[in-house]
């Protein structure tokens, strides 16, 4: 799954386990847990452990893409984190489109001998979510409110959703909140729709006009993007080269902004950083890399924080 959308939804099922054990048909409260299974270079989406009367953990796996792997995967995982815990586990998985779908998806894994019964059998939840009624997700938690224009709605339904979607927010949710779960559903319509789509889809919604991290993702480096692309692709001479050429320009640009705005929000909130600060910042390249750190800017308290993982 690409780690841009995979980052987002981990980051939302992390500030609102509450809400996706919801979406998961789970009652009680929950706690985030650690997925890592660092015994075999492996981890799992997102754990949650279910706090009931014998807890027991529910395992998300989020999947954009096809993978014919995955049963399989989903067994390790299961038995790892059985293992790791003690405790039963739960997988469900949340295919976000079609393209993720697979004849090997049905929901159990089977291994055994030719000619003989299985000797082992394993059952997981399989979830759709274009084939969900939108209504599913606005009637449910905040935390899972960026998935609802990943349901069954049609295209030129997105504007009455997207306005479904803000007054709930306007009515529950603080403007920062509002402002990282617009976002969230910024780069998730970037699964189905054209980027420029879903920018002009947002581009109405007030709490979104003056969030930087909206402008920044609204650009995308655009400008700049496009005059090194078209320097670029001259200079190769060919139509591979002017493609290859404007791509580069293209995430050039975005990094670029990407970081501009990371410096003027963490400035805002923890003030100006320091040198290693702003070295570490102009060494990061990867614009997925940058845009999670400006999710993560009203998570954490300090810039040592913010850049930890990254040590």
């Amino acid at each position: 799954m690409s780690k841009k959308f995979d980052a987002i939804l981990k980051h939302l099922s992390e500030q609102y386990p509450q809400d996706w054990a919801r979406f998961a048909g789970v009652s009680g409260p929950v706690t985030v847990i650690d997925a890592d299974i660092s015994t075999v270079t492996a981890a799992a989406d997102k754990v949650l452990r279910v706090e009931s009367a014998k807890p027991w953990i529910l395992h998300l796996e989020f999947q954009a893409s096809r993978d014919v792997t995955l049963p399989r995967r989903l067994l390790h995982y299961n038995v790892l984190l059985g293992i790791r815990h003690e405790l039963p586990i739960r997988t469900q998985v949340i295919l976000l489109r079609p393209d993720a779908d697979g004849k090997e998806l049905t929901g159990q894994v089977e291994w055994r001998i030719p000619h003989s019964q299985p000797y082992l059998s394993f059952e997981y939840d399989l979830l759709r979510l274009w084939q969900l009624p939108p209504e599913a997700i606005l009637e449910g938690g905040l935390g899972t409110l960026p998935l609802a224009p990943l349901t069954n709605v049609a295209k030129l339904e997105l504007p009455g959703l997207i306005g479904q979607m803000t007054q709930r927010l306007d009515c529950e949710a603080a403007p920062s909140v509002a402002d990282s779960l617009w976002t969230a559903t910024l780069i998730l319509l970037g699964l189905e729709y054209e980027q420029a789509f879903a920018n002009q889809l947002l581009r109405g919604v007030r709490s979104m006009k003056e969030s930087v991290t909206y402008q920044a993702i609204l650009e995308e480096g655009r400008e700049k993007g496009l005059r090194e692309g078209r320097k670029e692709g001259r200079e190769k001479g060919r139509q591979e080269g002017r493609q290859e050429g404007r791509q580069e320009g293209r995430e050039a640009g975005r990094a670029e902004e990407a970081r501009r705005i990371l410096l003027v929000q963490g400035t805002k909130r923890f003030g100006t950083p320091p040198p290693k600060v702003r070295r570490t910042m102009t060494q990061i390249s990867d614009v997925r890399l940058i845009e999670t750190l400006i999710l993560r800017i009203l998570d954490v308290e300090t810039w040592a924080e913010l850049l930890a993982d990254l040590d």
